[in-house]
């Protein structure tokens, strides 16, 4: 992203998939991040990136859900599971 003059949000992060919808691991999706871990076979998790053409930093609307930068440029997000296996 940073490459080609864009930036990821930083708020948001992929994550595991289990029982619970929303759990542990938490998968950041920019460089220089302290998260650590091995993926191993039976794991689920998401990436879903948000990148944006201009600032990383965000912020909700009072409907709590819809995320915008602070900058007002333009944002993509994408979601992909992915299941580890042998």
């Amino acid at each position: 992203a940073n490459g080609n003059g864009h930036q990821v949000v930083r708020t948001y992060c992929g994550h595991g998939i289990n029982q619970l919808f929303h759990c542990q691991p938490n998968v950041p999706h920019y460089r220089k991040n302290k998260a650590i871990g091995i993926c191993k076979p039976g794991h689920a998790f998401t990436i879903e990136p948000m990148l944006t053409e201009g600032t990383w930093r965000d912020q909700l609307w009072p409907d709590e859900w819809t995320a915008v930068t602070i900058d007002g440029k333009r944002s993509a997000q994408f979601e992909h599971t992915l299941l580890v296996t042998e």
